[in-house]
């Protein structure tokens, strides 16, 4: 409905999972360490325990754990916790493809077919993992079930691996005295909390750039209103704002508010009667305060001294505030971006001539000599973390867009490059004008392939190879070295943990934005200024 007024090649918030729309935030990236770890080496085969409240993700990193498991790992998926012990037990050994026949009503029978399994399956070298979805909704005579597979083992260590994730009802279930022994056997605690405000923008960007958006519809106290209205549970976020831009669509808005958003959220929340007493309300109390003013407006009132001073003296015109200077900046024509291109390959000292200048303009892969364009969306965070120079495409009211050089920022405030002007300007100022899309260069030999993935060889794989050893030296992240020219599954596991710290999809493919987070690493190249401390 929606999707040609806004610029859109799909529903960016449908709450169908696709794995492109994934966006981990901090939290999230920690419950899926927690999980991982669980099902490595750190669980010794005892139980890992997830909780959040619903819609947070749980569900989400459920999926990716899957996608991210080590090779040699049988899985139990357990979509539907009500059940009793030996349905229990009997879905577990159908999720591990055994073979009940015969066994099916006895408990006995049941545990001695898994555990015959589990034996077999632990001397060849293979993990079992059982996964309990809403977990909290397992009777307690189910839990002690579940508890008692744990003690399947052998001499020196458990033969199954279990998760619980659940509600935070979960939490005050394990509590029970009389269920003090299988909390007793948890290895891993996890709660997943929703977004913060800054992450819930973040999330809404991701969401609207996989979509094919090249702009953001939502002004920026639309999204603090979205954050405040969801309480940052994912699940809530997609349905609000998909309900506020059908809304705006409908009113031909090409910018939705905080008020399109509140009404969204009535309607998706409580149904609209909400929305309505507080519009009467609103509008009772806007009449007073009209009435208010009129009565003050016409009571006569004496001259202040003080005013009438300031009247007789006019005031010496201050310096240029980085508001205004960012305003007529914004307002010259576009046709000065070249010069912001040009002030970028000169960063990089790659002498581009004017058809080179004219390929950066469109951003789109390979340019020439091992020099590659990266259009891409995120915060002003991620950008710090790059720590390269960057170009944003700023709003400039009826000029369209402009060019700005991202030279340098720190925690308050940014260094911009306008056609040869630079200001420094508080980053709050620029988050109005910025939508989040940014073009950035990066450099890799012109043999690398824009695409890396498990089964690749040669000389591309060897590169991606060091250039993934160096970042996960500076990031602090240790583990297995390989070697050689082939995209093995030990590289893929590596690759997939760094985009997880880096907040990419963990996909484990190297595509365009994974390499040039790689090169990010690098110690050629031009960084960010770091600015001086304001002086007051």
């Amino acid at each position: 409905m929606y999707l040609d007024f806004y610029g859109l090649a799909e529903a960016p918030f449908s709450i169908t999972p696709d794995p492109r729309f994934v966006y981990l935030s901090e939290r999230h990236r920690d419950g899926l360490a927690h999980l991982l770890y669980g099902v490595g080496q750190g669980g010794s085969g005892g139980f890992v325990q997830l909780t959040g409240e619903i819609g947070t993700g749980k569900t989400t990193l459920c999926r990716l754990l899957l996608e991210q498991l080590p090779e040699k790992t049988r899985v139990a998926l357990l979509l539907n916790p009500l059940l009793n012990p030996i349905e229990l037990l009997e879905t577990i050994c159908e999720e591990l493809h055994l073979e009940i026949a015969g066994a099916r009503g006895s408990i006995k029978a049941l545990t001695d077919r898994l555990n015959a399994f589990l034996l077999q399956a632990h001397a060849d070298g293979e993990r079992v993992v059982v996964i309990v979805d809403e977990a909290q909704n397992l009777s307690v005579e189910s839990l002690e079930q579940v508890r008692l597979l744990t003690n399947l083992e052998t001499a020196t260590q458990k033969l199954m691996q279990i998760i619980l994730l659940g509600q935070p009802e979960l939490r005050e279930l394990l509590d029970r005295p009389d269920l003090r022994q299988l909390a007793q056997r948890i290895t891993a605690r996890y709660h997943l909390t929703p977004l913060d405000a800054d992450e819930t923008e973040t999330y809404v960007r991701h969401r609207l750039h996989v979509a094919g958006s090249e702009r953001l519809p939502f002004t920026r106290l639309a999204l603090r209103t979205l954050h405040k209205r969801s309480g940052g549970v994912p699940r809530l976020i997609n349905v609000i704002a998909d309900r506020a831009l059908v809304a705006g669509y409908a009113r031909s808005l090409d910018s939705i508010s905080e008020r399109v958003i509140d009404e969204a959220a009535d309607e998706a929340l409580h149904g609209g009667p909400r929305r309505r007493r507080r519009m009467w309300m609103s509008a009772a109390a806007v009449l007073a305060l009209l009435l208010l003013s009129l009565l003050a407006w016409r009571w006569p009132r004496a001259s202040d001294p003080v005013e009438q001073a300031y009247a007789a003296v006019a005031p010496e015109a201050p310096a240029e505030a980085p508001e205004q200077a960012l305003r007529r900046l914004l307002a010259q024509p576009a046709g000065d971006d070249l010069a912001t291109w040009t002030r970028l390959a000169e960063l990089w000292q790659w002498p581009a001539g004017p058809q080179q200048l004219q390929a950066l303009s469109t951003c789109e892969g390979r340019i020439a000599g091992g020099v590659n364009c990266l259009r891409a969306s995120g915060p002003l965070g991620r950008l710090g973390a790059l720590d390269r120079p960057v170009v944003l495409r700023l709003r400039g009211g009826e000029a369209g867009f402009v060019s700005a050089l991202l030279l340098g920022m720190d925690e308050q405030r940014v260094r911009l490059g306008f056609s040869g002007e630079v200001i420094t300007v508080p980053r709050a100022l620029i988050e109005l004008h910025w939508l989040g899309d940014y073009r950035v260069l990066w450099r890799a030999p012109d043999w690398v392939p824009t695409t890396l993935r498990q089964g690749d060889r040669g000389a591309g794989v060897v590169w991606l190879r060091e250039r993934l050893a160096s970042a996960e030296v500076q990031l602090g992240l240790e583990g297995p070295v390989g070697q050689g020219d082939e995209f093995d599954g030990e590289l893929e596991r590596r690759l997939r943990r760094l985009q997880l710290r880096l907040g990419l999809i963990a996909d484990g493919i190297a595509g365009p934005e994974t390499q040039m987070a790689l090169s990010s690493y690098d110690d050629e190249g031009p960084r960010l200024a770091r600015l001086e401390a304001s002086r007051g």
